[in-house]
This record gives C-alpha cells, structure tokens and sequence, in this order.
C-alpha cells in the first residue's frame, strides 16, 4: 500500500492529532469562554472515539493473525490502556475521589450489559441460539465477582488510617490473580477460550481474514502513536470538563460514564460484528474479558499512584452501585451457563444496560 492510500485511511488519526494541536494552541482562550466548555469537550470527546476506533481496527487486525485467545487479548488490554491513561491524567487534575470507583463500576455495565447484551440480542435475533464455550463464562464470572469483592465491596469496612496496608495488599492480590489467568489463557487452559465453529464457520473465518494481510509492524506503530494522540487529546478533555462540570450541577458520575464510554466504544463495533457473524465466543471473551481486565488491572495502577502520591481515593461503591454490579453478576452466571446465548438473555443485559443508565441520569 502505497503512503497516500495509509494517509488517507489512517485520516481520522490525522484528524485526531490536528485536534490535538489546536486545543493545546487555544486552551486558555477555551477557558475563558464560559459555557462553550461543553461544545468543545464533545467534540473532544467524539475525537477521542473515532481515534479509538481506527487504533481497534489495527489491533482487530493483530488480532485475526494471531487467533482466538490472543486476538481478544489484544482488544481488551488496548481498551483498557486507554482507559489507564485518561484516569491517571484526570487523577493529575481536581478529579473527584470517586472517579476510579465510578469508571469501573460505569465500565462493568456497559461491558457486560450494554455490549454483551446489545450483541446477544441482535445476534440472537439473526442467528437463534448462539454457541460459544461455557468454561470462559464460567471462568471470567468467577475472577470477576472477586476482584469486585476485594477491590470495591470489602474496603467498605475497611478503616481509614488502614487503607495504606489494604491497597497494597489489593495491588498484591490483583497481579496474583491476573498473572494465574494470563497462564491460563495462554497456557494449558487456553481452551476454555476458544470455540470450534463448523467446517462451514471456518471458511467465512477464513475469508474475513484476508483483509488481514498486512504488515503487523505498521499495526503496531499506528496503535502506539495512536495510544499517545489518544493521551494528548484526553488531557485537554479532562481540564475541559473539570471546569465545566463544576457549576453546572450535573451528576459526578458524568465523567466516569465518559471515560468507561470511550474506552468501550471499539470494542461496541467489533463485538457487533462477532455476533452478527454467529461468532459468539469472541463477543464473550471482548465483553468478558474487557470487564475483568477493567478490574484485575486497573485498580493496581490506581492504587499505586494513590500510595506514590499519597491522593487516596474512595474505591467502596454505594449500595445502588453494590446491587446493580451483583444483579449483572448472576444474571451473567445464570445465561453463561449453558454454552449457549439467545436474544432474551441479551434482552435482560440490555435492560439492566437501560437501568444503569436512568440511575446515572437521576445521579444515583
């Protein structure tokens, strides 16, 4: 492929970084407009997803080379990179003690009830019943209701002048149990990831990976500079909204929906179309798998930039938070269980998707 043709695909990075040069260059004079925070934090926000969105193509396109469990793997790690790296910038700023609760609590809904439930519904709806490897249900729903439990259901009786010793036994337990999974993903367990489509399956597999063709070096560059344009641009959107947000009597939450929605937003499309192409078992592992990533590595990054800075911050979740996160988990227990989803499984993810989102608008 010729430079022209990769300038012209690559345009929305292109974009994204012109963006980036422009609100560095107007920063103050933006702040100094008033209500046009608003305007200006959307667009950097749209920004930020269409750039998101073309550094997944290049890591769905690793992906497909690489195959089922490391594909999704990859997806998953990407999106939460970026979500590592607008939280530890906001967590620089005025951010609210709650942000890292509230982002991965507003993560867990829209992973598993918003873009496993949206897929097994449209899925659902086209294909019937879809198969896919229980044992990764199974498996993610068990690591999930516990990294939750530790990281965010006990520090609630946890005492102040204690949580020092408690967070760094969280950043300890954390890392344990991710590096056991890691093993097992890639490891003597890497079968519970996977599915064995029919003959007929494999071919259609086989056939949207012809796309897939070129260099992996190029993918990886433009997934690296489009990581640091993503940086950039969330900067600016946190000062934004920071100023934005503090008059304007809008939930807290707000910000945490934001980021938990820019970093989901690739993945929205690529689970789509893994389910639209009867390939439930990489919806499962993205959505799944996006959300015990979300837990088991963010909190220990978090962590440890709360106790290098010594800026605590509140990782207990409210009672409404607490219900809703134990609802989603055994509804997830319940329809993963069988090998197999159909669209009212997807219907009941997409209502509690719904539910999570009218709490958030009443600023529950």
């Amino acid at each position: 492929m010729g430079i022209a043709a990769q300038l012209e695909e690559e345009k929305f990075l292109i974009a994204a970084l012109i963006v980036a040069v422009i609100a560095y260059l107007l920063e103050h004079t933006v702040m100094e407009m008033g209500r046009s925070w608003a305007l200006i934090a959307a667009a950097l926000v749209a920004t930020i997803v269409l750039a998101s969105i073309r550094v997944a193509h290049h890591a769905e396109l690793l992906a497909v080379k690489v195959g089922d469990p490391y594909g999704t793997m990859i997806l998953t790690l990407l999106a939460l990179a970026v979500e590592v790296i607008i939280l530890a910038i906001m967590m620089t700023g005025e951010s609210s003690p709650t942000l890292v609760r509230d982002t991965i609590y507003s993560a867990l809904m829209f992973d598993i009830n918003g873009i496993l439930g949206l897929a097994a519904l449209l899925g659902g709806l086209k294909h019937g019943e879809q198969p896919y490897n229980d044992n990764s249900g199974k498996t993610y729903g068990v690591m999930i209701l516990t990294a939750m439990g530790i990281s965010m259901v006990v520090p609630e009786f946890v005492p102040s002048d204690k949580w020092h010793y408690y967070s760094a036994f969280t950043i300890v337990a954390m890392i344990a149990l991710y590096g056991l999974f890691l093993r097992m993903q890639a490891g003597q367990h890497s079968y519970f990831f996977s599915y064995s489509y029919p003959r007929s399956e494999r071919n259609k597999e086989s056939h949207n990976k012809e796309g897939a063709d070129g260099p992996a070096a190029v993918s990886i560059a433009i997934i690296l500079v489009g990581v640091v344009i993503i940086g950039l641009l969330a900067e600016f959107m946190s000062a934004f909204m920071t100023e934005g947000l503090r008059d304007s009597g809008a939930p807290i939450a707000v910000t945490a929906v934001v980021v938990a929605a820019i970093s989901a937003a690739p993945e929205i499309l690529t689970a789509l179309r893994a389910a639209l192409r009867n390939r439930m078992q990489a919806t499962v592992n993205i959505a799944m798998g996006a959300s015990l990533s979300t837990v088991i590595l963010t909190v220990p990054v978090m962590e440890a930039i709360a106790l290098y800075t010594g800026q605590p911050f509140i990782m207990a979740m409210t009672p409404v938070q607490t219900v809703m996160v134990a609802i989603t988990l055994i509804a997830a227990a319940i329809n993963l269980n069988d090998g197999e989803t159909n669209a009212i499984e997807g219907m009941t993810h997409f209502i509690l998707f719904a539910t999570f989102v009218m709490l958030t608008a009443l600023g529950l």
